[in-house]
């Protein structure tokens, strides 16, 4: 099994590579983005619980397999963010959220490239600053759901705007004991510049 498995990635990038060299393009494509996250601040908890919105910077580094088909990890670095009750700051916390993405870019619109993609998030919480007695989870898993378009400025750079919603939750505790969930679940809302290899 893992000899065929083997085998087909081999086929696959063999395949891929060759469909390139005959475009004359490399199958690496990378962006920078400036993302505005839009928190949900879904809380159960009853606490009132909320983060601020803020402006980050997104790296991206996408694999073309063929022409429509991509896989895309989104990284930055972790994210600082207050937490408020009832819009009383009460402490802070970082989240780390990368991403990896499967996407389909249609190739029959000219200069006008539009994508969507489905995948897996995992954040990290970390360097947390809240009250006695209050933790949260420190590990959340969800989907991503994205869709965006390129538009080339020549062979190489092109212009990126980008949607993703993504599903981040934790587990709240007071005392010990779990008090309810914090769902962030952000719209993230991005522009930037890509570079193909």
């Amino acid at each position: 099994m893992k000899k065929s498995l083997l085998a087909l990635a081999a086929v696959c990038a063999m395949t891929s590579g060759a469909a390139f060299a005959d475009q004359g393009q490399s199958p690496w494509l990378v962006r920078v983005r400036a993302v505005n996250l839009d928190s949900a601040n879904g809380d159960s908890t009853g606490l009132g619980l909320s983060i601020n919105n803020k402006v980050i910077p997104e790296l991206d580094v996408s694999y073309f397999f063929t022409p429509n088909i991509a896989a895309e990890l989104i990284l930055t670095y972790p994210q600082k963010h207050d937490l408020r009750s009832n819009g009383t700051n009460i402490g802070s916390l970082k989240h780390l959220p990368p991403t990896l993405l499967a996407q389909y870019h249609f190739t029959n619109f000219g200069g006008f490239k539009p994508y969507v993609g489905a995948g897996i998030n995992y954040t990290r919480f970390s360097n947390l600053d809240l009250p006695a007695g209050v933790d949260v989870d420190r590990n959340s898993w969800g989907a991503a759901l994205q869709v965006g378009f390129d538009i080339p400025l020549n062979k190489q750079w092109s212009l990126n705007f980008d949607v993703k919603k993504v599903y981040i939750k934790t587990d709240v505790y007071a005392g010990g004991n779990k008090a309810g969930t914090f769902k962030v679940d952000p719209v993230l809302v991005g522009v930037g510049v890509g570079y193909r290899f």
